[in-house]
Formats: C-alpha cells, sequence, structure tokens
C-alpha cells in the first residue's frame, strides 16, 4: 500500500510540475517575453489576461478536483475486502455551492471575453481607413488619397512583402475584400478564395471572404514593425503570404502619406512591382 501511495503523489507531483510550467510560461507572456509575440495594442494586453486567468483558473481547478479525488481515496480506502461503504445521503447546500461558483466564474469570462472582442467591432467614426485587398499570393493596401502599398522586388530579385504603414495611437479602419490575382481573368484557376488577416501583436484576426467584404479596428501603442500572416489555408502559396504593419509617429505618417507614390521611380523598378502584382 504504502508503495502505490508513493507511485500516486510522484504521478500527481509530476503532473502538477508540467502545469506549474505552463503557468509560468503564461505569466512571461503576459510580461511580453520571448513566449508571446510582443502586445502592441491595448487590446492585445486584455487578451493576454484573460488567457491568464483561464490558465490559472484551471489550475486551481485541478488541484482542487484532482487532489481531492487523491485524498479520498487515501482516507477512504477499505481497510479490509469485507468492509462495506458507508451509506451516504444527500449535501444540497455542497451541490449548489460546486455548480454555482463554476457558472460564476464562466459569466465573468463570458463578460469580459465580449467586452474585449466589442472592442474589436466597434469602429470609431473618426478611424483612418484603408482598403485591404487578398490574392493569391499577396497583400494590397490603399489609402483614400489613392497611395498603394503592395508587393515589390528588390534590385536582387527577391519579393518584398507590402507594407501597411499607419500612425501611432490612431484607430485604424481596414475594410478588406478578396480579389482575384487578375481582374479581368477568365481563367478559372485564377479566383478569389478565402484568407485571413492576422496580425499577432495585436492579437486581431479577420477571415477576408470572396464576394463580401469584412471589417477589422486596431489602435497601435508601440512604434515597430509587425508581422502580418495568412492564418486561412488559401492554396500552395499560403505560407508566403506575409505583410507588414509599420507603426511611425504621426508626423512621420503624414509626410509618408504625402510622398509621391509615382514618376520618382524607375522603369526597372516598375517592371518589378508590375512582375509582383500580376504574380508571374
Amino acid at each position: 500500500m504504502k508503495e502505490w501511495i508513493v507511485k500516486s503523489w510522484t504521478r500527481v507531483g509530476l503532473i502538477g510540475l508540467f502545469f506549474s510550467s505552463l503557468f509560468v510560461r503564461s505569466s512571461v507572456y503576459a510580461a511580453g517575453d520571448v513566449f508571446m509575440p510582443p502586445q502592441a495594442t491595448e487590446v492585445a494586453v486584455q487578451v493576454d489576461s484573460i488567457y491568464s486567468f483561464l490558465l490559472w483558473a484551471s489550475l486551481i481547478s485541478f488541484i482542487i478536483v484532482v487532489g481531492g479525488m487523491i485524498y479520498f481515496v487515501i482516507k477512504y480506502r477499505r481497510s479490509s475486502t469485507n468492509q462495506k461503504s458507508a451509506y451516504i445521503t444527500h449535501n444540497h447546500t455542497l451541490e449548489f455551492l460546486w455548480s454555482f461558483i463554476p457558472f460564476v466564474i464562466f459569466m465573468f469570462v463570458f463578460a469580459w471575453g465580449w467586452y474585449v472582442y466589442d472592442q474589436m467591432r466597434t469602429f470609431p467614426k473618426d478611424s483612418l481607413e484603408v482598403h485591404v485587398f487578398a490574392k493569391k499570393w499577396d497583400w494590397k493596401f490603399v489609402y483614400k488619397n489613392g497611395k498603394e502599398s503592395a508587393t515589390s522586388m528588390d534590385a536582387s530579385n527577391n519579393k518584398v512583402p507590402a507594407t501597411l504603414v499607419v500612425p501611432l495611437g490612431k484607430d485604424v479602419k481596414l475594410i478588406m475584400s478578396s480579389t482575384k490575382i487578375m481582374a479581368d481573368s477568365t481563367d478559372p484557376n485564377d479566383r478569389a478564395v478565402i484568407h485571413s488577416f492576422f496580425v499577432p501583436a495585436f492579437r486581431v484576426k479577420q477571415d477576408v471572404v470572396p464576394g463580401r467584404y469584412s471589417a477589422i479596428t486596431f489602435k497601435a501603442d508601440k512604434l515597430g514593425e509587425f508581422y502580418v500572416f495568412c492564418a486561412e489555408y488559401c492554396g500552395g502559396g499560403h505560407s508566403m503570404m506575409r505583410a507588414m504593419v509599420k507603426v511611425v509617429t504621426p508626423e512621420d505618417f503624414e509626410k509618408w502619406l504625402a510622398s509621391e507614390g509615382s514618376g520618382a521611380t524607375s522603369l526597372a523598378d516598375k517592371g518589378r512591382a508590375l512582375y509582383a502584382a500580376k504574380a508571374c
């Protein structure tokens, strides 16, 4: 019996160590270390807070349920093969509490999650609107003044992903649609497919569905460059469908937005851009 008890507690200790490592890592996540993408928006901080709360609540529940189970197994184990278990009646108070307390916790998490989700879906009226076009397998960003940011080729003919430039501390609304590689194409293989715009550092993700418009909003509070991925499998070039979000100061953004978008580009550079845009 003693050997069985030792083995049981050893298993519990290993499981507890595993869960403890998960929660240590979740705490590091919240601190913005290397285990999680950087938190570049307020929504990202709130999403990570919900994530950490759920992990800690799961750990506490695990300890209560599994620890209590092991305690009762040891305490009330049979001392002989002829021993009969005592008849135990219902405890209505206990049954109510172990149902009501989890219900309250679940409703709290639901309300918290809905509050964060509502922030992602509420579009401020003074938002900077940018149109996002997704195609196999590139992104293109078009601003209201006509300025575009699309995939290009560098001097070594390497692909340069499109960059979405946004100002720091400004609400941004992305209006997204899925398009063909060439708008007037009659090739049955050239068709709009589903994509998903995902910025890990912002904790925002939105599907881009053919035949309809979708939208997402964010407000970056950290300067720098952040990766954009397609989070929905869209074909053979899915893994290469990347872009960047570059967060700059409002002054630098105004200068960039007002800068020449054409005319100063050489014919060679225009050819590279066209080569990339048409997915040659």
